[in-house]
């Protein structure tokens, strides 16, 4: 068994943009030019010289600047079979001349439809065979190399011996890469003889045979109309000539994309040992999921589903699944995160169990013992049982101090006795009671019964700060939001925000909201408690 490595040809850039609303600035091409670098990409098509003047700076810098950096990476410009826009592709790529990594990619269509709607009468076979010649000579003689594309190859129908022309004309001339492109993403296996890799494998042999002292790389280009792409470019490697693969980020492109480059890297990478041959890329896969994120950002938003790269691909929200996860990544997984980047994580949802629950709640530094994770995590679901496309980890923490809690009110109510004390009720859970009723004698506040309420559990318990302000203007309508800072023996400090019609029920609500934050902390938080209130958590 041979090693046979797959050049990646990333038109990220260039068809990438080509789709609606996916062009970016002209700073953040030369971003994705580094970041395609740092992947270790063999061929960047940075762009279309000939189409403006802001693309033939775009190639232009990009080639100067992998030049200074004395990047590996190739850098192609696309163009027509025009003599001017050859002269032109060559001028944007002069900078990478020297280094030669300069490749002038020129196109021609050979799809019947496709040529005659793109040149009309215009379409003279035995011209645009001369054609081919004449101007990839012109690139070959200065030193660039060529990359000729049969535009359109997947249907080109009756054309098969105008198209061996084409390409015995572009070898003839110089060029060393052959691309045979699924332009309209037409192309399946379901083909059969007429399918296009099966006519490559015959274009390689004729090519090879008529040139056996030239190496040519055979290139595919496969458009996603059908979804096909992957398998497309997949077969014209596995079971065609092709040791180039062209594709772009997160499959953008014109209509329903391209390849998707980290689809086809991450193929080869897992299914390459074959039994005639070890096919391998030279990506270094481990900045896959940060360029992806870049593209989504920059260019176009990718589906969460997407897969590899995808925010979903690498998230698990079944209960099952997250307890073998927890175990071993690869157990509900074709590839490790970690590879590309990425890390596996966890959606809390209805789906999800105690062991996900609890993962979650001690990465944040709070208690959840075994024989109580599976309560916790169905009392977490009741919280939000109207959130059946799950919860974020911030919001499953929310949850579990409400249910740790000890003081969670249905009702509050104040006011005076006949005696003139100060009263409170509260109807709903008090610590280890269930409503409470409490007086207390003189001109205090409401406030200040909870507070003689509360200490008989948590002795020490100060106010330390107290303001109230209105919210809106004066009326029946209007609302009060109260804050409240409390400490337990002049240790630590909990503040508590709420907000009420009624001012001295929104001064309630705070401090009772800072008792539960309070006790929380002091009762739940793994690195203050001791083994034995551990224990007692329930007791």
């Amino acid at each position: 068994m041979h090693a046979k490595k797959i050049f990646i040809f990333d038109t990220t850039l260039r068809d990438g943009q080509q789709s609606p609303g996916a062009g970016m600035r002209f700073e953040d091409n030369i971003r994705y030019a580094d970041y395609a670098d740092k992947l270790n990409i063999d061929v960047l098509e940075a762009g279309f010289p000939s189409a403006s003047q802001t693309d033939f700076k775009i190639v232009n810098f990009i080639a100067e600047r992998m030049a200074k950096k004395g990047s590996n990476m190739t850098i192609a410009g696309l163009c027509q079979l025009r003599e001017a826009q050859v002269i032109k592709t060559m001028q944007a790529l002069e900078p990478a001349l020297a280094a030669k990594k300069a490749r002038v990619h020129v196109y021609l269509p050979v799809d019947p439809n496709l040529a005659q709607a793109s040149l009309g009468r215009k379409n003279d076979q035995d011209n645009n065979i001369a054609e081919v010649y004449r101007l990839i000579k012109i690139a070959t003689d200065k030193g660039f190399e060529v990359e000729f594309s049969a535009e359109g190859y997947s249907r080109l129908g009756d054309g098969f011996d105008y198209v061996t022309e084409l390409f015995k004309s572009a070898v003839h001339a110089g060029a060393s890469v052959i691309n045979c492109p699924d332009t309209i993403g037409g192309a399946c296996a379901r083909e059969g003889d007429h399918y296009f890799v099966h006519n490559m494998n015959k274009h390689a042999k004729i090519i090879h045979d008529t040139f056996p002292d030239k190496d040519i790389i055979w290139s595919a280009h496969c458009h996603n109309d059908f979804g096909l792409a992957l398998e497309n470019s997949m077969n014209a490697v596995f079971a065609g000539p092709a040791r180039q693969i062209e594709a772009c980020i997160n499959g953008v492109g014109e209509r329903a994309g391209n390849a998707a480059l980290e689809q086809c890297v991450m193929y080869i990478d897992a299914f390459g040992n074959q039994p005639e041959a070890h096919y391998y890329t030279d990506i270094n896969i481990e900045g896959l999921k940060e360029v992806s994120d870049f593209i989504a950002k920059k260019m176009l938003p990718k589906q969460p589903h997407s897969p590899i790269v995808g925010l979903n691909a690498t998230r698990h929200t079944s209960g099952g699944h997250t307890n073998a996860i927890l175990k071993n990544p690869l157990a509900y997984q074709p590839f490790d995160p970690k590879s590309i980047g990425s890390e596996v994580s966890f959606v809390f949802g209805p789906l999800s169990g105690g062991n996900h629950a609890k993962k979650i709640i001690e990465e944040f530094g709070y208690v959840c013992h075994e024989n109580e994770k599976a309560q916790i995590a169905q009392q977490i679901k009741d919280y939000y049982h109207d959130r059946r496309k799950g919860i974020t980890d911030l919001e499953l923490l929310k949850a579990y101090k409400h249910i740790r809690a000890p003081i969670k009110p249905d009702n509050i109510a104040y006011g005076k006795s006949e005696q003139g004390n100060t009263y409170i009720h509260i109807k709903g859970q008090f610590f280890e009671k269930d409503n409470i009723h409490v007086d207390i004698s003189g001109k205090n506040s409401a406030l200040a019964a909870l507070v003689e309420a509360t200490k008989a559990y948590f002795p020490g318990i100060e106010v330390k700060d107290y303001y109230a302000k209105s919210l809106t203007e004066s009326g029946i309508d209007s609302n009060a939001q109260a804050t409240i800072v409390i400490t337990a023996d002049g240790q630590g400090e909990y503040k508590g925000i709420a907000k009420d019609s009624d001012i001295e029920v929104s001064a309630l609500k705070a401090f009772i909201e800072a008792i539960n934050q309070m006790y929380v902390e002091k009762h739940y938080r793994i690195e203050t408690r001791t083994a034995q209130t551990q224990e007692n958590a329930y007791a």
